[in-house]
C-alpha cells in the first residue's frame, strides 16, 4: 500500500515549512513513517534556473509566466523517481508546495482573462504529460498577505543569503495568488482541500492527514 500524498500550499511566508515540520513531529509521535520534500528543490537544475530567473538572470525568462511555470513543472518531473521511493517507503508523504502552487501563481500573473486557461494547461502538463502523482489531500495555509510579507521580510533580514525574489517582493502578485489559491480550494481542484488560518491545530490536522 502506497503512502498518502499530502501537500501544504500557501504564499511565501505563509508558514508552510513550520507547519510541515510540526506535522512530521506529530505523525512520527503516532508511530507513522513520514517522507518529506519541498518544491522548488533548490540545488537542482530546474529549480536553480528558476531561482536565477526570479533574481534577474536567464535573459528575462521571468517575464514569461509560461516559461517560469515550465521550469517549476520540470523540477517536479525530475523528482518523480524520488517521489515514488518516498511513497513506497513511508505511510505519509508531505510536500511543501506542489502543482497547485504553479497553477495559483501562473493564474495570478495572467489575470482574469488567462487564469482558467493557465490552470487547465498546468493540470494537463504536470498530471498528464509529466505523469506526476495526484495528491490525496491539499492543505491551504491561508495566511493574511500582510502577515506573510512581514514574515518573508524578517526571514530576509535575518539571513543575508536569503534575498527575496521577484515573486516574493511583488505584493500585488501575492494578493492575487492568495485569491487564486482560494478558488482552487473552493473548486476542490484535483483532490480534496482543507483551508486553515495562520495558527492551525496540528493534532486535528494530523487526524485529517491520516484519513481519520
Amino acid at each position: 500500500m502506497s503512502a498518502r500524498l499530502v501537500v501544504v500550499e500557501g504564499l511565501d511566508g505563509a508558514g508552510k515549512n513550520t507547519l510541515t515540520t510540526a506535522l512530521v513531529v506529530e505523525l512520527t509521535r503516532r508511530g507513522l513513517t513520514v517522507g518529506r520534500l519541498a518544491f522548488p528543490r533548490y540545488g537542482t537544475l530546474h529549480a536553480d534556473l528558476a531561482a536565477d530567473a526570479l533574481h534577474g538572470g536567464q535573459a528575462g525568462t521571468a517575464d514569461s509566466p509560461h516559461a517560469m511555470a515550465l521550469l517549476f513543472a520540470l523540477d517536479r518531473h525530475a523528482a518523480v523517481g524520488e517521489l515514488a521511493d518516498l511513497t513506497r517507503s513511508n505511510d505519509i508523504v508531505l510536500l511543501d508546495r506542489y502543482v497547485a502552487s504553479n497553477a495559483a501563481y501562473t493564474a495570478a500573473r495572467l489575470g482574469a482573462a488567462g487564469a482558467e486557461e493557465a490552470i487547465d494547461w498546468i493540470d494537463a502538463l504536470e498530471f498528464d504529460t509529466l505523469a506526476l502523482p495526484v495528491p490525496d489531500l491539499q492543505i491551504l495555509l491561508d495566511t493574511p498577505v500582510e502577515l506573510a510579507a512581514e514574515r518573508a521580510g524578517s526571514r530576509e533580514a535575518q539571513d543575508p543569503g536569503r534575498t527575496r525574489d521577484r515573486y516574493e517582493r511583488d505584493q500585488t502578485l501575492q494578493a492575487d495568488t492568495a485569491t487564486a489559491y482560494r478558488r482552487l480550494a473552493e473548486a476542490s481542484w484535483r483532490s480534496p482541500w482543507t483551508v486553515l488560518g495562520p495558527q492551525p491545530d496540528v493534532p486535528a490536522l494530523a487526524d485529517l492527514v491520516v484519513g481519520t
